[in-house]
């Protein structure tokens, strides 16, 4: 959908804003927050209308409702004085009041760029009661790829740093999820231990209906991927390891990273969730380093809104206390792993202990030092063709 109000364009499907010809750099759920209303203009819509339908029914409290119109109306030209776009209605909500356009293409103009992929979001529930919640794009061959730490499937697709992944491996059917306990899946977890990890990505492949299938795995994700190919070899055809190790921090044997896994886990029980996002940029700056700005302003709201506080900690214990090194020289499936020289929140070493645990496995040392690789880093376009050219062989 493409609309235009006022000295701005919409365009739902590229998900752009542009204020006259400027592109707006404007976070996941605020877009959101603005089409719902965009496409909800002949009403008032509610807090209720906007949680059930933008944050997806989670608690939201007045001040952050109030901070996301707030930006909606900064993205677009508005002020809270003004109103000429978004109206604050006194006890009944917020309504969208600009003059809506829906242009029509003028003769003789290019066509329109292809629209990307549409992602479908399923629910599945695992052996617990958990509900996990998994998305399905493309219609290639299938690549299913593996929840770690901190996903949204619906900000992940949007955002400046995953979009270019998903979007590279939708000529796929790819299958991902949010693990347990963040992004769309249940929050309330009894279980986060690894055992339940491996369950939910059993729960999930059945789900979806897959028999055969390449896996991939990033960053803690490896390990849970090491553990299913072991008890599935019949299934997994091409295992790829991307960021991972064998040994959480906690059991490695150094004595320096327990202490740095027990200093992390003290600094999230003080600052996780706060409005100050200096706790947060210090997780984002040992993820993304060389990232540009807008990719770690993503990456601080992501931590924010793919999980709370209590389940930030609790998972963040649980990839300490990894350990599937036993497991290791029982992987039969073709093996590729990947890791980043310089690494700045998994050291190198893990990714050779993996590749030289595997039998058989080939290691392939990318240039870098994001932990979660970035569209135009030194390592990116081999890191894609790397892994095409091996699940194609």
């Amino acid at each position: 959908m493409l609309v235009r109000f006022e000295n701005c364009s919409l365009d739902t499907d590229r998900r752009e804003l542009r204020r006259g010809p400027e592109l707006v750099a404007i976070e996941p759920q605020v877009f959101d927050l603005l089409v719902y209303m965009v496409e909800n203009r002949d009403r008032v819509v509610s807090k209720d209308d906007l949680i059930a339908n933008v944050w997806g029914g989670r608690i939201v409290s007045e001040s952050t409702l109030t901070s996301r119109i707030n930006a909606v109306r900064k993205a677009v030209g508005d002020t809270g004085e003004r109103q000429a776009l978004v109206r604050t209605m006194p006890r009944k909500g917020f309504r969208f009041v600009g003059a809506v356009e829906d242009p029509a293409a003028p003769p003789g103009a290019p066509a329109a760029a292809p629209q990307a992929p549409r992602q479908s979001i399923q629910f599945c529930t695992a052996p617990d009661g958990v509900r996990i919640a998994y998305a399905v794009v493309g219609k290639g061959p299938p690549l299913v790829k593996t929840g770690h730490w901190l996903t949204h499937l619906e900000h992940d697709w949007n955002s400046p740093i995953w979009r270019p992944h998903l979007r590279a491996f939708a000529s796929y059917r790819l299958v991902r999820y949010d693990a347990r306990g963040n992004g769309l899946s249940d929050w309330e977890v009894p279980d986060f231990s690894f055992d339940a990890r491996v369950r939910d990505l059993e729960t999930v492949v059945d789900a979806a209906g897959l028999d055969r299938f390449p896996l991939l795995g990033v960053s803690q994700g490896c390990a849970v991927s090491i553990a299913y190919a072991v008890l599935h070899p019949e299934r997994v055809s091409h295992l790829v390891l991307y960021g991972g190790f064998a040994r959480g921090r906690r059991r490695r044997g150094s004595e320096r990273e327990v202490q740095t896994s027990d200093a992390v886990l003290t600094l999230m029980r003080q600052g996780w969730g706060q409005d100050n996002p200096a706790f947060r940029q210090m997780f984002t700056s040992l993820f993304i380093p060389g990232g540009t700005m807008e990719q770690m302003q993503w990456y601080n709201d992501l931590q924010r809104n793919s999980t709370s506080p209590e389940n930030a900690i609790r998972l963040r214990r649980a990839s300490d206390e990894i350990d599937v090194t036993h497991l290791l020289p029982q992987v039969s499936t073709p093996t590729l792993v990947l890791h980043c020289r310089n690494d700045a929140l998994q050291p190198f070493e893990e990714g050779r202990v993996l590749a030289a645990g595997i039998p058989g496995a080939r290691f392939v040392a990318l240039e870098g030092q994001n932990h979660i690789i970035l569209e135009g880093d030194p390592g990116w376009d081999r890191f894609l063709d790397e892994i095409r050219t091996f699940i194609r062989d």
